[in-house]
């Protein structure tokens, strides 16, 4: 990887880029990095290009790429934060700080990492820019994993699939996502990686063959109806998903219809819709596998339509439309924002949970709690359902109406007295499913939560409400004696 290399990707995704500036701090981390090593032998500068670059493909703005260039410079090399605040200015100056204070997590045991992990996420409160350089510092440093020890390669491939890889499915970076899992997935599980490589390796070939059959044959409707699409293409599902979902199905790879998939890319929304309709008429759909993201987006952003089908030969192939702009957000989250007008405006609904996070673990003592909260509140699938007004819920897998019911309003779950689930009463405790609408019914006289409801929430924030209420909570309602 050459500085030349990175200007061409400069200069092919950006149009007003500052090329002097970013030749400026390349000149700056090539100088302070200079007779320094990597393991694998390469200039250290190398790592920084490469850094750089993964964060130019994203066309994130100007600014973050030369902290990607800059970001190990304050901790590896002789010069300083100050040096490169008085060169660059602040915003760069701030951005490399944040991640030189992620640098230090490390991934060695449980209880070595929960201090390092509050750290994390206060800073990524702080600039949620820092932790898109970090997504693109790890990938760079996964890639040569190959020349450390075992056990080192273990541990930083863990370290991926378990913290990194899951804040970025929370932030909505679908491709940084899948690239760091791939990535780390052969070096966590290699002989589990073997076999998967095997088996969709073993089953594609016959795939694609019949993904570009229904791909000329969708083309050629779409021609007669005068769609526009920007782009038709077929797509074989990342290892490690297919993997986590090998996993889900009892290891049946039968049973895990999108090994490949078609991806139609259009113009507008009507569009998406009239494309679906096609679809169908040129392949019987199956029932229960048509879903509108569109409509009602996952709380992450991500806008789809997806359906499924009996398609050539009765295979049964999985196919997803959207619009340009729908594909930028599901590629790449939060980073989308900075490739529109809204240039880097971020909703603060978008990233609420991480400033709500960092609330939380900057007055937390007790480390127990913080893995806990963290493994609830990141670390985990998620599921989303609505409110009675379609507002969309974001809640771990597993969460019941009680977890809903707290987390629209704590009053609303401590007098929670009965629950309705797509207009059924339910019982408390059951789970919720992806797209259920949930209404909660309290009770106005009701004194506070059943302490037996501890045993069943999956939030953070519900368990920590019942056990204040039946650690301490109970007692102002006994009776007064004079």
């Amino acid at each position: 990887m050459t500085f030349r290399q990175l200007q061409e990707i400069i200069k092919q995704n950006y149009s007003d880029a500052d090329i002097k500036l970013i030749e400026q701090a390349y000149n700056f981390a090539e100088k302070a990095h200079q007779g320094q090593k990597r393991t694998t032998g390469d200039d250290y500068i190398v790592h920084s290009l490469y850094t750089a670059k993964t964060l130019a493909e994203l066309k994130l703005p100007v600014p973050i790429v030369i902290a990607g260039l800059l970001h190990d410079v304050p901790e590896d090399t002789k010069r300083s934060l100050d040096e490169i605040r008085q060169e660059f200015g602040t915003d760069i100056a701030k951005m490399v700080e944040g991640i030189t204070k992620l640098s230090r997590v490390k991934y060695r045991g449980i209880d070595r990492y929960l201090e390092n992990l509050r750290k994390m996420f206060v800073a990524m409160a702080e600039d949620i820019r820092v932790i898109l350089i970090k997504f693109a510092d790890r990938l760079h440093n996964l890639q040569s994993l190959y020349v450390l020890p075992a056990d080192k390669q273990k541990r930083i491939a863990l370290e991926t699939l378990e913290i990194y890889a899951p804040i970025a499915n929370r932030l909505g970076i679908g491709e940084l996502q899948s690239r760091l899992e791939d990535a780390a997935f052969k070096y966590a599980y290699p002989d589990e990686y073997i076999n998967i490589e095997q088996i969709i390796k073993s089953n594609f070939p016959l795939k694609k063959k019949i993904l570009n059959s229904m791909i000329r044959k969708i083309k050629t409707r779409l021609d007669k109806e005068n769609i526009k699409s920007t782009d038709i293409y077929g797509r074989t599902k990342h290892y490690y998903s297919f993997y986590r979902k090998y996993l889900k199905y009892n290891r049946d790879a039968k049973q895990i219809y999108d090994l490949v998939a078609l991806r139609v890319i259009v113009q507008d929304v009507a569009d998406c819709y009239a494309v679906l309709g096609i679809v169908h008429s040129l392949w019987k759909p199956i029932r229960g596998r048509i879903k509108d993201y569109i409509a009602q987006p996952k709380p992450n952003g991500y806008q789809s339509l997806h359906t499924a089908v009996f398609g050539d030969d009765q295979e049964i192939v999985e196919i997803q439309i959207r619009t340009r702009k729908m594909h930028e957000q599901a590629e790449l989250g939060i980073a989308s924002h900075w490739q529109y007008k809204e240039a880097g405006k971020i909703d603060k609904k978008e990233i609420a949970w991480v400033n709500e996070l960092a609330d939380w673990l900057k007055g937390l003592k007790d480390n127990t709690q913080l893995l806990e909260g963290a493994k609830i509140d990141v670390f985990q699938n998620r599921i989303f359902v609505f409110t009675p007004q379609g507002d969309v819920i974001d809640l771990p897998d597993g969460a019941t109406p009680i977890d809903f019911a707290y987390h629209i309003h704590t009053e609303i779950g401590n007098k929670c007295a009965r629950a309705m689930v797509n207009n059924e009463i339910v019982a408390l405790d059951r789970k919720l499913k992806n797209g259920d609408v949930v209404q909660i019914i309290t009770d106005k006289n009701r004194k506070g939560p059943n302490t037996e409801w501890i045993d069943s929430v999956k939030t953070r924030t519900a368990r920590h409400q019942i056990e204040t209420y039946k650690n301490k909570g109970w007692k102002k309602f006994l009776p007064k004696f004079k």
